[in-house]
């Protein structure tokens, strides 16, 4: 890092972050007021937690091109840059540390991507609050309600831990581990949101049994996969493999376990922290390889299943999986032969955030088969 770096914390700035994020959460607030002005509370709340839902998809995608781009160190210190609440304030340190390092991780247009990222952050914060908040006021007024207040107060307890993580990001200079965490919060999120939203919308789903069961080993499989994934494009191990399907040239290629998935461990490091080999990095790669295997041998199971079930949404259901399925693994393979483009890289963030979202509204939607309207 550059000679002028700061400190790591500097909360002198938060305030008028909140304040950033507010102003950003108003506008989205004041739709859902307009839209269905003279609507019960209800109605809004439904229409503020599919539109949460919307903008937190977005926020995820606007994370991975964050990293992707390499501007998740655009500000070394967080909440703000440099102790300013924008990287217009810190104009002088930025310019200083670009001078320094012409290409290093802070410039004027890494800084500014960083810091929309944690404005937009703090505006779904800001949403996901005032859902809280109209959750409670509606069960102390004892108002019909199709959600738990507990629910977006789990979730509120989960966008601050997720913001924890995006400090300690920062902090500890994109920590593979913290980074790994990070993707998977950003991405449980969704998952919350997505169930709120479904039981606002009570569209019960037939399953079998069977078909219920593989669906959470398919979730299961995707989470885990997904945390390959984000192993993978946290080490930088995209490109050790430009050909398809074998890697290398060769089905297996020499590999380094050990020192690929050591957890605990900083960026280009192994466990004995020297630099991580090629060996070590392919092993991550070819390990991610495998679980999309298994994963589309599950997933096409499912779609089966879906496809002759019972229940006429059945079919339905097994095309947008197919459709996300054929996404991700022609997403996956660009950015393979294609030298991990960004555009690829986005497509395939979003691509698995769609997938749990999918998964995440079916099985919802397939337990509410089994409970009452209430």
């Amino acid at each position: 890092m550059p000679p002028n770096a700061p400190p790591a914390y500097d909360f002198a700035p938060l305030a008028l972050l909140a304040l950033v994020g507010v102003l950003l959460a108003l506008v989205p607030l004041a739709w859902v007021s307009w839209r269905h002005r003279g609507a019960g509370a209800g109605a809004r709340c439904k229409a503020l937690t599919v539109l949460t839902l919307f903008l937190t998809f977005d926020l995820v995608l606007f994370g991975a091109f964050t990293r992707l781009s390499d501007s998740g160190l655009g500000c070394p210190d967080w909440p703000g840059c440099y102790g300013s609440a924008s990287p217009i304030g810190a104009h002088a340190d930025i310019r200083s540390a670009e001078a320094a390092m012409p290409d290093g991780p802070v410039t004027r247009g890494k800084a500014w991507i960083e810091m929309i990222h944690r404005y937009l952050a703090t505006g779904v914060g800001v949403l996901i609050t005032v859902l809280m908040i109209a959750a409670w006021r509606s069960h102390r007024r004892r108002e019909p309600q199709a959600v738990s207040p507990w629910w977006p107060t789990f979730t509120f307890v989960w966008v601050c831990l997720q913001g924890a993580f995006g400090a300690l990001t920062v902090t500890m200079k994109l920590y593979p581990a913290i980074v790994t965490l990070h993707l998977l919060g950003g991405l449980g999120l969704l998952v919350l949101l997505a169930a709120q939203t479904q039981a606002h919308l009570r569209r019960p789903l037939q399953l079998a049994p069977g078909v219920r069961r593989l669906a959470w080993v398919v979730a299961g499989l995707t989470v885990l996969q997904v945390t390959l994934g984000g192993w993978v494009s946290t080490n930088y191990a995209v490109l050790v493999c430009t050909d398809f399907p074998t890697c290398q040239g060769q089905w297996w290629p020499p590999m380094d376990f050990h020192h690929g998935f050591a957890v605990l461990r900083e960026l280009g490091v192994g466990r004995d922290g020297e630099a991580l080999s090629f060996a070590a990095l392919t092993a991550i790669h070819v390990v991610h390889r495998i679980g999309a295997a298994v994963l589309l041998v599950a997933m096409t199971s499912l779609i089966w299943a879906l496809h002759h079930s019972t229940d006429p949404a059945g079919p339905r259901w097994a095309l947008a999986l197919g459709v996300a399925v054929t996404w991700q693994v022609a997403t996956g393979l660009g950015n393979v032969v294609l030298g991990w483009p960004l555009l690829a890289a986005l497509a395939h963030t979003g691509g698995a955030a769609a997938l749990l979202t999918l998964l995440a509204v079916m099985i919802t939607r397939a337990r509410q088969a089994d409970t009452p309207n209430p």
